[in-house]
């Protein structure tokens, strides 16, 4: 069996949720999310460093610039105040070259150390301070000169690696690596949150396909998730709601079939163990009620065939321009001599003229026979009237094709759910005369397929009025 959201299940007819295919899914969400979760994390970083190193970089370069300006200004004005020298100088020197500062001193114009810049002289000789940055075998250099009287002067050099000190890429890849822990942390969170209402609603559509039809989910937030619990406890009670019918109008059909079949086999064992009487009298009598019983059963195999191919996509409706004036008319004229043969008041109420409407005038004559039928069932000695009427509306009119009984009627509740199967049937089997309990529903689902509606109400004449609604 494979694994799918949504499967129909042959022996009821119903969908049924597929609690493993959902298990998969709160697996696959959960390391997509990590996964997810992790990949931002990880873009974030990068993201931030691309912006983030080169603006460090400048920073701590303009810092360690304004560090050497102020050392070297230091080491001109002791230079200028000889305090302390040689030895302070000296010390000066020990300290700056322990920071990566090298320095030189300048007498009579001219440098202790050949790595000062010729233009950097040049500026001293001209009692101009230095503040140059060089790039020297491909390393910069930042360098800060400050003359020192008429041809004195000291030089200080850094260079700008360690100056600003080379911990980019080290905090880099301590940032990526809290990050990506974060992330990790915080996809495994959040993936086992989201997760969580399909791990439920996995739970409970396992004990739903296992038949528990009473496990509902709580209508928890977020939005999603209390649509996702408020859909599969709406499948729940439809499936409860759907199965209880199926046993009712299970019972129901296997009640109509008991009793014509119990009728049928009665007299066929009475005729084959000889106990009923050969007259010619006695065998017609047997010979009817068989026939009344079997035409029984064929209108109820012939109601279920016809419900059975309504849900089926090849159930024909051929359309053409049909004259209901006439339709009505040709039913009543069928009609009449049963209805009248059993007392009936048949009367009729239509029009003088045609009333033509686009519809299968097979389809609909077949409606209008189970309406009369029903009719001159519960009421054999009452008024049935067929009446044809027509509505203008800004739809360009509608069609009115009703039945009206003076029968004992319905109930307001009756009413509502007259075109449920068996309904009708299993409240009054024992109270008045019924038939199959299919009837009104087979038409009701006839009238949708031919595009109109069907309602029930009451009549005037004290009965049921079923009105056909057809647009023109």
């Amino acid at each position: 069996m494979s694994d799918t959201a949504w499967r129909s299940d042959p022996g009821t007819g119903a969908g049924r949720l597929s609690g493993r295919s959902l298990f998969g899914r709160a697996r696959g969400m959960t390391s997509r999310t990590v996964l997810v979760t992790l990949l931002v994390a990880t873009v974030s970083v990068f993201a931030t460093a691309a912006v983030g190193v080169p603006l460090i970089r400048q920073a701590a370069t303009e810092h360690a610039r304004e560090s050497l300006r102020k050392q070297a200004d230091l080491a001109a004005t002791m230079l200028a105040a000889r305090t302390g020298r040689p030895a302070r100088v000296q010390e000066l020197a020990r300290l700056m070259r322990s920071n990566g500062i090298r320095i030189s001193l300048v007498r009579a114009h001219t440098a202790d150390r050949g790595w000062v810049p010729q233009d950097a002289m040049r500026k001293l000789r001209n009692g101009k301070p230095v503040h140059s940055r060089v790039t020297r075998n491909g390393t910069d250099v930042l360098f800060e000169a400050r003359p020192v009287g008429k041809a004195n002067g000291v030089v200080l050099a850094q260079r700008v690696s360690e100056a600003r000190g080379e911990t980019v890429g080290p905090r880099l890849a301590l940032a990526l690596a809290v990050g990506a822990s974060a992330g990790t942390l915080a996809g495994v969170f959040l993936a086992r949150r989201l997760s969580r209402p399909l791990r439920q609603a996995a739970r409970t559509a396992d004990r739903i396909r296992h038949g528990d039809r009473g496990c509902r989910m709580p209508l928890d937030p977020p939005e999603e998730v209390r649509e996702l619990s408020s859909a599969l406890n709406e499948l729940s009670t439809a499936l409860e709601v759907s199965e209880q019918r199926q046993k009712d109008f299970l019972m129901s059909v296997s009640h109509e079939l008991r009793t014509p079949l119990t009728t049928i086999r009665g007299y066929a064992e009475a005729l084959a163990d000889g106990v009923l009487s050969t007259d010619a009298d006695t065998a017609q009598d047997a010979g009817r009620t068989v026939l009344t019983e079997a035409k029984r059963l064929d209108r109820l195999v012939t109601d279920l065939l016809a419900l059975a191919r309504l849900q089926a996509d090849d159930f024909a409706v051929e359309r053409e321009e049909v004259d209901l004036t006439a339709l009505a008319a040709a039913a009543v004229t069928a009609w009449r001599p049963s209805l009248e043969g059993s007392g009936t008041e048949l009367r009729t109420e239509l029009p003088g003229d045609s009333v033509l409407v686009h519809t299968d005038p097979v389809r609909l004559r077949q409606v209008l026979d189970i309406l009369m039928e029903n009719a001159s069932r519960v009421a054999p000695h009452a008024p049935l009237v067929v009446a044809l009427a027509a509505e203008a509306d800004a739809g360009g009119g509608l069609v009115l094709l009703s039945v009206r009984d003076g029968g004992p009627g319905l109930t307001d509740e009756d009413l509502r759910v007259a075109f449920e199967r068996g309904r009708l049937h299993r409240r009054y089997r024992d109270r008045r005369p019924v038939g199959t309990g299919l009837g009104l529903a087979l038409a009701a689902q006839l009238v949708d397929r031919l595009g109109g509606t069907i309602i029930a109400t009451h009549a005037p004449e004290g009965g049921a009025h079923f009105t056909v609604r057809l647009r023109r």
